[in-house]
């Protein structure tokens, strides 16, 4: 019975999906790498490796190296995604490649009371394309170009969507502001209507320090975050310190949210290769989150 509430509370607008203040494709709203997600999801402004595909493309401009990451996120009550990341310079110019694959499995449909007549599978997907270049001086910008695909019961729909950002190096050694624009597009009809991408914008600071006596590193971050098709706005407010770069502590906080808040994990590095672990606990019996990924760069 959760998991049905649940599908109906997040993927509702299959039936109502142009009805006012309402999108769908949820799975967009989902974090990118357990590092980000334990610092409060901030990352639209705090992102500095390949995860920034997702959050905000004009973090990826000055990146030559090439990295890798998969991160699985075992969501609640049987949403799980698979999530691939590739970054790595072509032409002079850094180029990301993303791909998400959430499924919602074993939906019961029933007709009567009692048992249910079958079972079906919810299916989502994206694959992207970023880049991030300087456009003037401290200043950069970034495109994300995103494939999208949702599969429900019997009807399919596909469509795009578009992300742009920005990213300032501000004066103080450290201390950059970002912002972007996400999901910008549209999908082909699913049965008898199309729907509505989770556009969405976010802008904050972020902060990052050593210190000098240590060898310890921090970084802060906060963001704004709105969705533009409905009420919803958020801060997301994240912090990480790191340990000879080797051991990370991550904790944040989400607000505007009635089922979580909080968000915490740990990292750890051997050289090019990081673990990261974050943990998202919901209230109301929803249960909670695990978010695994693994990054490596050469």
């Amino acid at each position: 019975m959760k998991k049905l509430i649940l599908f109906i509370l997040v993927f509702s607008t299959y039936a109502f999906s142009q009805s006012a203040g309402n999108t769908g494709l949820s799975f967009l709203k989902f974090g990118f790498g357990a590092k980000n997600i334990a610092m409060g999801d901030a990352g639209a402004v705090s992102a500095n490796d390949v995860t920034a595909l997702f959050y905000n493309p004009s973090r990826l401009a000055g990146k030559d190296d090439t990295e890798i990451i998969l991160m699985h996120n075992e969501w609640i009550q049987d949403v799980r995604s698979e999530v691939l990341g590739i970054s790595s310079e072509l032409w002079g110019l850094p180029v990301a490649l993303g791909f998400n694959v959430t499924t919602v499995s074993d939906i019961e449909v029933r007709s009567r009371p009692g048992a249910a007549d079958t079972k079906f599978n919810a299916n989502y997907f994206f694959g992207s394309l970023s880049t991030g270049f300087g456009i003037v001086e401290n200043i950069d910008f970034g495109l994300s170009v995103k494939y999208l695909y949702e599969g429900i019961l019997s009807d399919e729909a596909a469509g795009w969507g578009f992300d742009f950002g920005l990213n300032y190096k501000t004066s103080v050694e450290g201390l950059t502001a970002s912002a972007v624009i996400k999901n910008l597009g549209s999908m082909s009809n699913l049965r008898n209507e199309a729907t509505k991408l989770p556009s969405e914008i976010r802008v904050g600071p972020a902060y990052h320090f050593d210190f000098s006596d240590s060898k310890i590193g921090v970084t802060t971050a906060a963001e704004f975050q709105k969705y533009l098709s409905t009420d919803d706005t958020h801060f997301n407010l994240g912090a990480e310190g790191v340990y000879d770069k080797t051991i990370a502590l991550r904790a944040g906080y989400q607000t505007g949210y009635e089922s979580r808040g909080f968000t915490g994990g740990i990292g750890l590095m051997w050289g090019n290769l990081r673990f990261d672990y974050a943990f998202l606990p919901f209230s109301y019996g929803l249960g909670n989150s695990s978010i695994f990924s693994l990054q490596f760069s050469f």
